[in-house]
């Protein structure tokens, strides 16, 4: 059995989202406790933030990176590891920062930074997500060729592709896809993420990625970028993913190919383990998310704990 943590990304966010996993676990508490030393308030808002609060995205990317990490440090405090981690958009920087290509707190720097600068972009080009539910990622691409303003953004799984563009030309977007068959499903995201429209976002986040201290992960962490583990180019992979497609699909299949069957999506809930119930339907996957199902998720993974030293 092959362990792999995957890490969400934003439209996992809840209200009281790491509360009871901080109450829990001291490395999740731990974890908290860093967020606030460098952006006060973080545990707070993830805690007792409304929907709305969260649902911006100058604050869930702080605060699903929080609890993203949180959940998969008090997994580690219980000696629980995997093989390697894939995070999903905004996840890829909590997963890179748990297999050690960067500090918990440069990552959250980082995502503090990325979430003001994709913000910043929201702002300029008003956009929109939405999920295409029952059409192929084939059809969908054809799709968007036809009608103007959407792209391919997020391949989830093999009939659910998300489409990012400009939020006037949604309507007669979901009206096309209705006629070819599929459901179009809006997301709860402020701006057209993973698209041309970030590429201002993406050009000034490798700016600050620049500055920053990274180096290759400890761990392989796959890059929705190029649906495989990062290497050398870790600075030009990660703001490339900004304004280009999360391949999804391709991740965890090459993740089966390579002998991963058993996946822990870490913090926000049960999203990531439906796509991926999807895509490799023989997979095991554990949602960590509080005290209960850590437990469960320890429980289950008992034989891939740490050696004591």
């Amino acid at each position: 059995m092959g362990v792999a943590f995957v890490f969400d990304g934003q439209g996992a966010q809840w209200p009281g989202m790491g509360k009871a996993l901080s109450e829990a676990s001291n490395a999740a508490k731990d974890v908290f406790d860093m967020a606030d030393s460098i952006r006060p308030g973080t545990s707070a808002q993830c805690f007792e933030g409304g929907r709305e609060e969260l649902a911006d995205t100058a604050n869930t990317q702080p605060c699903l990176y929080t609890v993203n990490l949180a959940a998969a440090m008090a997994l580690k405090e219980r000696g629980v590891t995997p093989a390697c981690l894939a995070g999903f958009s905004l996840g890829e920087l909590s997963a890179l920062a748990f297999a050690g290509g960067m500090s918990p707190e440069e990552g959250l720097r980082l995502t503090i930074t990325r979430g003001r600068l994709m913000a910043d972009e929201a702002g300029r080009h008003p956009g929109a997500m939405a999920a295409v539910i029952g059409l192929t990622a084939a059809e969908v691409e054809a799709l968007c060729k036809e009608t103007e303003g959407f792209a391919p953004a997020n391949y989830n799984a093999p009939t659910q592709t998300v489409v990012s563009g400009l939020k006037d030309a949604l309507p007669a977007f979901k009206e096309a896809a209705v006629l070819r068959g599929g459901r179009v499903m809006p997301l709860n995201v402020s701006g057209a993420f993973h698209s041309v429209y970030m590429r201002g976002a993406a050009d000034g986040f490798l700016r600050e990625l620049e500055k920053a201290e990274l180096r290759k992960p400890a761990i392989p962490v796959y890059a929705n970028l190029t649906a495989a583990p990062y290497g050398e180019a870790i600075k030009d992979t990660l703001a490339g993913q900004i304004s280009g497609p999360v391949r999804w699909v391709e991740t965890i299949k090459r993740m089966q190919r390579e002998g991963i069957d058993t996946f822990v999506a870490m913090g926000a809930g049960n999203t990531l383990c439906g796509l991926i119930k999807k895509i490799y339907p023989e997979a095991v996957c554990h949602a960590v998310s509080d005290a209960g199902s850590l437990e469960a998720a320890v429980s289950a993974l008992s034989g891939h704990k740490e050696t004591s030293t």
